[in-house]
């Protein structure tokens, strides 16, 4: 039959003859399924092949090989729309044929749509032409073409309950929903490849910071009597005191918000100390009932100051990891790991608060514990960090090591070196038991170090220059940028014009580092200014190197994942306006 070599076989055993007496009827018959796709304008038809010296019927589900036309004006029982049916059986067992067939056809278009998919799997593993790969981060779907609804399946789908509820499949569809809640989506293309470290260890410090809240909220009760049969009214009262007076912290600090942009990591350390000391004040508050208000005063102002920085820096981390611009969504599931992890730090701190009961000396012991264990993934998780942003340091590290090797660094090994308060250097010996880099130049390092404590931004004019030639030749010299760069008293002083953009600040700090290499390489002292803004002078050289460079340096840069855009700095506020005469 024509149709036979277009159509898609299924064998099924029937529970039809295989011969015209009813009593030689064979189990293992084949009943084929021929399955072919649907034509709505189509009639099903329902023909019969001989197979093995019997007949059996065959259903094909279409419009068979001839486009689904029935010429002929031979109906069948049931009228012009019924389905046709030939049999070249004897006639003693026709009459039970058709109710039989009557159900099978039932059956088998009531379970069409998933026999068709499971043969689309079955066929589309080897049709590779056909198939399509749903990607979603770094899950990739298989799917194959549906022939009967004219779409595409998944090619591995589950089709029994054994296989549903394996551990395996449980465990990978636990591990799906958890990814979907806590992490962004197409993680982890979608964000850089520090975020999942920095998050890891934020959860830990998360739960060690819920409980010694827990801990701390808890001593502060029994300091203001709760259980003692305080007052509840004089209990609100110092309650509400203690916060009012915290909170104007939170308003002073806030005009510091340009420092948090600069230095982030250590800012943001900083904030956990400020933290964990106002919790030990608090639990503290049992010892001295009657300085409840001040100590709790005192403690409240650190946590608000520790809660503004912790937010604003948590900005600038957040911006970092967005690798595709998608922000909100990685401050959302910032958020929700937050929640949980102080969920779990909660009930630990209310299991832990209920061993320790009212003692002040086991709650401090316990308390120093965890904030061990919180101090340490906070510091682990900021230097996890890889800012892309140049502040100062970042900057000059950058710059140094091009001036010394021809490229730029990259954005690992910088953030790697940095300390966390490069201006403070005895505060940086929490980290000087880091693996050091061996990429770098010790060179370069010492040029960062050292131009960061020489380095003025938003200098007064007044206070570099003594006389009008000075003024004159520096003015005329920088006449097309949008700052002034000299030396004074062994200051990198950058005078800021009211044009200069962050654009311009990092063009400066590339001629300071210049001008570092040519007085520690070169040899080329500082002679005044009028005499440095001469042809051949320091100035008027490391200018000219600058303008020819800094494109270059730039482009290499951003070619690492650097963001060039600007410097991240912490500018005095002093401007000036150049008004340059017209001849």
């Amino acid at each position: 039959m024509a149709c036979a070599s277009s159509c898609r076989p299924l064998f099924l055993s029937s529970p039809f003859p295989s011969s015209s007496s009813p009593s030689s009827c064979s189990l293992t018959t084949p009943f084929l399924f021929s399955l072919s796709p649907i034509n709505p304008s189509s009639k099903p038809i329902i023909t019969t092949l001989t197979a093995n010296s019997g007949s059996f019927p065959v259903l094909s589900v279409g419009g068979g090989c001839d486009g689904g036309n029935n010429n002929n004006n031979d109906d069948g029982p049931f009228g012009s729309d019924s389905w046709r049916w030939n049999d070249d059986s004897s006639s003693s067992s026709s009459h039970s044929y058709p109710f039989l067939l009557f159900l099978s056809s039932l059956l088998a278009c009531s379970s069409h749509s998933q026999l068709s998919s499971a043969l689309a799997r079955t066929n589309g593993e080897t049709e590779e032409d056909d198939v399509v790969w749903e990607v979603r981060g770094s899950k990739w779907t298989k799917l194959i073409p549906d022939f009967s609804d004219d779409a595409f399946v998944v090619s591995n789908g589950i089709s029994n309950l054994t296989k549903l509820l394996s551990l395996s499949t449980l465990w990978g569809q636990c591990r799906d929903l958890v990814m979907r809640l806590l992490l962004p989506e197409g993680f982890p293309d979608s964000v850089t490849s520090d975020y999942l470290d920095y998050s890891l260890w934020r959860g830990v410090q998360g739960v060690a910071s819920q409980v010694s809240g827990v801990l701390a909220t808890q001593a502060l009760l029994y300091a203001v009597g709760l259980g003692k049969g305080a007052i509840p009214t004089a209990a609100a009262i110092n309650w509400v005191l203690k916060d009012g007076i915290g909170y104007l912290s939170k308003i002073m600090l806030s005009k510091y918000g340009r420092h948090f942009d600069v230095n982030p990591k250590g800012w943001r350390l900083f904030a956990d100390l400020l933290e964990n000391a106002a919790f030990g004040l608090e639990i503290l508050t049992p010892s001295f009932p009657h300085l409840f208000v001040l100590i709790g005063a005192i403690a409240g102002a650190g946590r608000s100051a520790a809660t503004l920085i912790q937010a604003a820096t948590r900005s600038c981390f957040y911006a970092g990891f967005a690798a595709q611009r998608n922000f909100a969504e990685v401050i959302a599931k910032g958020e929700a790991q937050g929640m949980i992890s102080k969920s779990i730090g909660i009930g630990l701190g209310i299991a832990l608060a209920n061993c320790i009961g009212s003692s002040t000396s086991f709650a401090l012991a316990s308390f120093g514990v965890v904030t061990w264990i919180h101090m340490y993934c906070n510091l682990k998780s900021y230097q996890s960090i890889q800012l892309r942003t140049l502040n100062p340091y970042r900057a000059s590290l950058v710059f140094s090591e091009y001036l010394l090797s021809g490229q730029a660094p990259s954005i690992k090994e910088v953030n790697a070196e940095e300390p966390l308060f490069p201006a403070i250097p005895f505060l940086n010996l929490l980290s000087a038991n880091r693996e050091r880099s061996v990429v770098l130049s010790s060179e370069a390092k010492q040029a960062a170090s050292e131009i960061e404590l020489r380095l003025q931004l938003g200098s007064k004019l007044s206070d570099i220059v003594s006389n009008k030639e000075d003024v004159l030749a520096l003015f005329n010299l920088y006449k097309d940028e949008g700052y002034i760069l000299t030396e004074q008293e062994g200051k990198f002083c950058v005078v800021l014009k009211e044009s200069c953009s962050p654009q311009d600040m990092l063009k400066s700090l590339f001629q300071v580092n210049y001008l570092y290499w040519l007085e520690r390489n070169a040899g080329i002292e500082s002679r005044g200014a009028s005499n440095d803004c001469r042809q051949g002078g320091r100035l008027q050289i490391s200018l000219e190197y600058v303008q020819r460079e800094f494109n270059h340096v730039k482009i290499d840069s951003e070619s690492l994942g650097w963001v060039t855009d600007g410097l991240i700095a912490r500018p005095l506020p002093n401007r000036i306006r150049p008004v340059y005469a017209t001849v």
